[in-house]
Formats: structure tokens, C-alpha cells, sequence
């Protein structure tokens, strides 16, 4: 496995890539990415651990989409099933990617806990416990300022497991050297990435302003609405879609990973 250094642009080619993947199963993907926040959610539900073990899913759970998306590309109708790569590569892998969720989940409360220094921990019971809010408490100074600490600090956490699944499941790598190779991955290619947020950014402001344009023409305000829950789901499987481009064109495979990547 080597680190490539791509362009700037190549930000761009990789929504485009995510777009029109998704397009080529949208039915699909775009289930799948439902019982993904599904599983979490339910997760979350189990008593006392509910949080920590639906943290513990998300790098398996995000392994699964990227599969997904391998399946898509070549033309093939991703099943359920492929939600589970994670836990079906054998042993080894399985306990790599578990001692990765539990390093997410670590990562994510310490973050939470940080936060919760500037606050309280408002924001925090908000965010992982649901715990209902008023209007003076989320927006008071202390609140505003432990959910922008949060946002800066997993920043860095996000970069760390951004490629960390797939390293682990489909180049076999450590556990904590996917996290270094990741966030080296990530800052080599910092123009490539902030292209790739920016457009983002811009494809789900276009989406949000030809919703309302829509809705403003037909004269039905509640029409977006009402088509923004399903909008929201949509463009997000786009988003998860596209992030597997950006692991193929950040690592250059030995001929052996090349296979089970590319198939």
C-alpha cells in the first residue's frame, strides 16, 4: 500500500463519482443508508451503553457502505447483507474493526467530555442522550461555545477514521496505524478534501433553494417540508457514496489489495 497525492480537483471528480454511482442504484443505496442511521438509532435505544455502542458501530457500519458502493460501480445490486463486510472478513479483521469502533468511541466521548468542561455538559446530554432543550439554553454563550469546541476538535477525530475501515478490511492494517495513515492521507491531500467539502456544501445548498424555488412556484409551502426529510436522505447516501472514491484514489493498492478492491 503506497499514499498517493492527487489535485485539488480531484475533489470534485469524487462528488461527481459519488452522484452518479448512487444513480446506478439508487434504490438501493439509498436503503441501505436508511438501515444504516437504523441500526444506530436502535443502538443508541440499549440501556446505559446505548450511545457508546452505536459509536462502536459507526466504523463497521460506514465499511459496509463503502462495500456497497464497490458493488454499485460495477453494476451490481448491493444486498442488506453487505452492511455486515465487517464482521465477515474473518477473525483477524473482525477484531481489528471492533478495536476500531471502541478507538471511535473513546475518541468521540473524550471529545464529548471536553465540551462538556465549557458547559456543563449540556451539550453533550443534548447530543448523545436527546435530552430536550430550551431556547435560552441552546442558544446561551456556554452552550455555543462547547458545540463549536466539539466541531473543532472532531474535526481532527473524522480525518483519523475517514479511510481507517477500509485500510482495515481491505489492506489488513493495524488498528491504530490505519488512524495515522488516514489522517496523513487526509492532510497530504488537503486540497483534494477541501474541494470536496466545499461542493458538497454547494450541492446541498442547490438542493435546499430548488426545493423552496419548487414549492415558492406551485404554491405550496409545505411541500418542502414535507420533501425534506426524504431529500436529506438521499443527498446524504450520495455523500457516504462518494467516500469510497476518495479511498481509491488516496492509496495505491498492491496487486493483491487491487484485486479485492477493485474486484
Amino acid at each position: 500500500m503506497k499514499l498517493k497525492i492527487v489535485k485539488a480537483g480531484t475533489g470534485l471528480q469524487w462528488v461527481k463519482l459519488g452522484i452518479l454511482t448512487f444513480f446506478k442504484q439508487p434504490l438501493a443505496l439509498t436503503g441501505l443508508f436508511f438501515m444504516f442511521m437504523a441500526s444506530v438509532a436502535i443502538a443508541s435505544m440499549v440501556p446505559l451503553l446505548g450511545s457508546a455502542l452505536a459509536l462502536c458501530l459507526l466504523p463497521a457500519a460506514t465499511l459496509g457502505l463503502m462495500a456497497a458502493t464497490q458493488e454499485a460501480s460495477k453494476g451490481k445490486f448491493p444486498t442488506p447483507t453487505i452492511l455486515l463486510s465487517a464482521f465477515r472478513a474473518g477473525r483477524q479483521r473482525l477484531n481489528a474493526m471492533v478495536m476500531l469502533g471502541l478507538l471511535y468511541a473513546g475518541g468521540f466521548l473524550i471529545v464529548m467530555g471536553v465540551s462538556a468542561l465549557v458547559d456543563g455538559g449540556a451539550f453533550a446530554k443534548a447530543y448523545l442522550l436527546g435530552e430536550a432543550l430550551t431556547r435560552e439554553a441552546a442558544t446561551s454563550p456556554s452552550f455555543q461555545t462547547a458545540m463549536w469546541v466539539s466541531m473543532a476538535l472532531y474535526l481532527p477525530l473524522s480525518l483519523m477514521f475517514w479511510h481507517a475501515p477500509a485500510l482495515v478490511h481491505w489492506h489488513n492494517v493495524a488498528p491504530v496505524k490505519s488512524l495515522f495513515f488516514s489522517m496523513v492521507a487526509c492532510l497530504r491531500n488537503f486540497g483534494a478534501f477541501t474541494i470536496f467539502g466545499l461542493a458538497w456544501m454547494g450541492v446541498f445548498l442547490l438542493a435546499g433553494l430548488a426545493m423552496t424555488i419548487l414549492s415558492t412556484l406551485l404554491g405550496s409551502p409545505e411541500l418542502a417540508a414535507t420533501a425534506m426529510l426524504p431529500m436529506a436522505l438521499v443527498m446524504a447516501s450520495m455523500f457516504f457514496t462518494s467516500i469510497y472514491f476518495s479511498f481509491l484514489d488516496c492509496f495505491d493498492a498492491d496487486p493483491v489489495a487491487a484485486t479485492e478492491i477493485l474486484g
